[in-house]
């Protein structure tokens, strides 16, 4: 759904990643009037053999309104794919919720959330709560990865970011209007469990971590979206995986394994003709663990289009 904090998930993982679609089901959209549009220019790839051609396309799963990307190339290169594929297609709300519910829920005999966490960080979660108008033990009964990830998640549409606004919504609906084929890499219930079956330890870790930056959400994601749409890979990818590197296991589950597995279904995927159409977090797409670094290890070669 996390990755280096939950952010990472917003913007790159995804989303799960992530994940994504937790923000989809459970982050009430942005209500302020839609801004002028703003011109935004993402970073597209391409990798091509005689009859194959497989688009690569990063995303950002939670966008503020007004932001004009599905257009010139991207649009172009959307047009002429038979297939999209995203990290996953979205299930039904209720189908997600049961999942979620089902997987988030600590069992009953565990303690409370905020008895797991060190004692330092139990004042700033209690604050953070109450900044959201919730009180202090509103998390107490589910597992602490839900909870970091809903600290990221419920302030977004205060901050002006609305879930009806992120790529794969756009991408999604643009996809049936043209009937074309949807496909996804991963389900939900694949994305929850990434994080459901992180040992406690770190997913406490990672809770205490989103606390101490509580505070840092806006600005960060505000950063990773100006990023994302001034089309800078490079920096993009450090503003949302740095961190999360320094902490080995969660890179790895997160991170390197789910590019390796994606750059394999791309190289068998090359082995078919057709056009392709692939929209992941922008995350998966940057730095030396990338996408394009493993299909590199498939003598396969993604070349970024300039436009």
């Amino acid at each position: 759904m996390l990755k280096k904090k939950l952010l990472t998930v917003l913007a790159g993982f995804t989303a799960l990643a992530t994940l994504p679609a937790i923000a989809y089901a459970q982050a009430a959209p942005a209500t302020a009037a839609a801004p002028a549009a703003r011109e935004a220019d993402p970073a597209l790839w391409v990798v091509k053999d005689a009859d194959t051609t497989v688009y690569l396309f990063g995303t950002v799963h939670v966008l503020k309104p007004g932001l004009s990307w599905f257009d010139k190339a991207v649009k172009a290169a959307f047009d002429k794919s038979d297939t999209v594929v995203l990290e996953m297609v979205m299930p039904e709300p209720t189908v997600m919720q049961g999942v979620i519910t089902k997987a988030a829920t600590a069992p009953q005999a565990d303690p409370a959330l905020t008895a797991k966490l060190p004692e330092d960080a139990r004042p700033a979660l209690a604050g953070a709560l109450a900044s959201l108008g919730m009180p202090a033990t509103a998390l107490d009964r589910f597992e602490p990865w839900y909870a970091a990830m809903m600290l990221s998640m419920l302030p977004l549409a205060k901050l002006g970011y609305d879930p009806s606004s992120g790529v794969e919504v756009t991408i999604t609906a643009a996809a049936k209007s043209a009937n074309k084929r949807l496909e996804g890499l991963e389900t939900f219930e694949q994305q929850i469990g990434f994080f459901d079956t992180l040992p406690e330890g770190l997913q406490v870790k990672f809770l205490a971590h989103t606390v101490k930056e509580f505070d840092k959400i806006g600005p960060q994601l505000d950063k990773m979206v100006e990023q994302w749409s001034a089309g800078d890979p490079d920096a993009l990818g450090a503003t949302l995986n740095e961190e999360m590197r320094r902490t080995p296991e969660l890179a790895k589950v997160l991170l390197a394994d789910r590019n390796a597995r994606w750059a394999d279904w791309i190289d068998a995927r090359m082995a078919k003709p057709g056009t392709v159409f692939i929209a992941v977090g922008a995350g998966h797409l940057a730095g030396g663990d990338s996408v394009q670094a493993y299909l590199a290890k498939h003598n396969l070669k993604a070349e970024r289009i300039q436009y």
